[in-house]
């Protein structure tokens, strides 16, 4: 028989299952296959989940609490700037990591208590072997989220300076991209 703190524990995932903005095209079977991937883990208020910087070797789903991510930016006098938004339950956090090998662009700290369920890279590896159709449609998933940010914040871009310097930018990433990989 189900126990209470088991009947929650279904229930709070339960909820990351039929909420989550980033799942939403899995079939709930499917999002239940990669949340039985998911390591469930405790923070405490004012613990850090991961450092700006740091390789991203993972996501995470909120469970429970809220987290605040944070990008510091060094100034040329010395000082930083730092821009702060606050993420709620049942939302993720890293997602880019999955499926690309880039560092942390923020500071992630818990502002309350908060209950996360990671997802790292060794977990979608064997997804892919478990549920290959699974992994893919949630890789889908993520690359459609990061493109949209990426046009997001090109038309912010534009909107700041102008669309040529944006979309100069842009190519120019590109061609530094490309430079790396030969």
């Amino acid at each position: 028989m189900f126990k209470k703190s088991d009947l929650q524990k279904i229930k709070q995932q339960g909820n990351i299952v039929l909420k989550s903005k980033l799942l939403s095209g899995l079939s709930v079977t499917e999002r239940y296959e990669l949340l039985q991937l998911c390591h469930r883990r405790k923070y405490k208020e004012g613990e850090y989940i991961f450092f700006q910087n740091d390789p991203g070797t993972g996501m995470y789903f909120i469970e429970e609490g809220t987290v605040e991510l944070s990008v510091s930016n060094s100034l040329n006098d010395g000082e930083s700037d730092i821009f702060t938004q606050n993420v709620q339950a049942p939302r993720e956090i890293g997602t880019m990591s999955i499926g690309y090998e880039i560092r942390r662009m923020a500071s992630a700290k818990c502002l309350t208590d908060c209950v996360l369920l990671g997802f790292f890279k060794p977990d979608f590896e064997t997804l892919k072997k478990r549920h290959p159709e699974t992994a893919v449609k949630f890789l889908e998933a993520i690359s459609k989220r990061v493109m949209k940010q990426l046009e997001l914040s090109v038309r912010k871009l534009a909107e700041a300076t102008d669309t040529k310097t944006a979309f100069s930018i842009q190519f120019e990433s590109l061609y530094e991209l490309e430079k790396e990989s030969e």
